[in-house]
């Protein structure tokens, strides 16, 4: 697979491998400007990772040192992870939303053990079997045996501020905040004409938020500080309808290809959404937990053999769809439950 596709209009992608992920790869966009290239967001941390983002900004014809700039879609490793690697070799500034700026801070000074803690206390609560959390726990001891490693994700320095156009010279690139994927996703709209006159408003950079065949994961926003009861699945299905009523010529995403038809896309992203809820309704005629409601959906493969983290993550996506649910006044969580089951209205 080509590793550069040039975009046109001073905008090219570079494919930077995710190790071990069936996504495979992050797609890497770099935008040309009057000070220099910027990167939107950057790849794994991972060696492999860097020697194709390197060689991959090479055949941009640039190098990494020329880097003037990093604008990051969120904070996850696959987007975020080679951010200060960039920096250190370039001196290039990092951009980011504040909430998941937060989000990188809380990360450098939390301890782990504390982490485990907390997400050994969420899976009980949401129906898990003990076999299943003493996993974690058992991971948490063991690695507090052995002393636990820092992960320090790079600390952004400069905020990305919804509305507003990016400090970025001869370019004209708005930050349109997209929240529910992560507190503070963002998509960036290049207000400029599309190189190929395609029809509709420029280009969308458009991160996880909106991608051509998967859906991206909406789980819970995990914070141990914070015990405010969230909607990430409301906050991405009215984000999804914001970018589609901006009607990009076109879209390119970080994963996957490059694609036109925002609009019809979004429609089918809101018509899964809206079947997968009428799904758990139908589900939670009886009372089920999160745990109970993850184990009955639909998922791609059978849920005896989704490993034990993807586990995880499935538990706080069908928690994100009930808590919608719960939201909607369609469903409620049952009085005194302990763990919590839900029922549906």
């Amino acid at each position: 697979m080509t590793q550069v596709t040039d975009h046109g209009g001073g905008v090219r992608s570079i494919r930077v491998p995710i190790p071990d992920n069936p996504l495979g790869t992050t797609l890497v966009h770099v935008v040309d400007t009057d000070l220099g290239p910027v990167l939107i967001d950057t790849g794994w941390d991972d060696p492999a990772s860097w020697d194709a983002l390197a060689a991959g900004l090479t055949a941009c014809g640039v190098s990494v040192a020329e880097v003037h700039g990093v604008v990051i879609t969120h904070h996850h490793p696959d987007h975020h992870g080679l951010s200060g690697k960039v920096r250190e070799a370039s001196g290039a500034w990092i951009a980011m939303h504040a909430l998941d700026t937060a989000i990188v801070r809380r990360t450098r000074e939390n301890r782990p053990d504390r982490w485990f803690s907390y997400m050994a206390d969420k899976l009980a609560s949401s129906g898990a079997p003990e076999e299943h959390v003493a996993q974690l726990r058992a991971a948490r001891t063991a690695r507090l045996s052995t002393g636990l490693p820092t992960f320090a994700p790079a600390l952004p320095d400069r905020e990305i501020v919804p509305g507003e156009l990016l400090d970025l010279a001869g370019r004209r690139l708005r930050a349109i905040w997209t929240p529910g994927h992560t507190p503070g996703h963002v998509c960036l709209h290049l207000e400029e004409t599309h190189p190929a006159a395609l029809p509709g408003n420029g280009r969308l950079f458009s991160g996880d938020h909106l991608l051509p065949r998967i859906t991206p994961h909406i789980g819970l926003y995990e914070d141990p500080d914070d015990a405010t009861v969230a909607d990430p699945l409301g906050d991405y299905l009215d984000a999804l309808e914001r970018v589609g009523r901006l009607n990009p010529a076109e879209v390119l995403p970080a994963h996957q290809h490059a694609f036109t038809d925002a609009p019809g896309r979004v429609r089918e992203l809101l018509a899964h959404h809206e079947d997968r809820l009428t799904g758990l309704l139908a589900l939670l005629e009886t009372p089920l937990t999160a745990w109970q409601l993850a184990e009955r959906m639909e998922w791609n493969r059978p849920w005896d053999q989704i490993p034990f983290t993807s586990r995880n993550i499935a538990v706080s996506e069908a928690e994100a769809h009930v808590r919608r649910l719960v939201k909607l006044g369609r469903a409620e969580a049952v009085t005194g439950s302990d763990p919590v089951t839900y029922v549906a209205l």
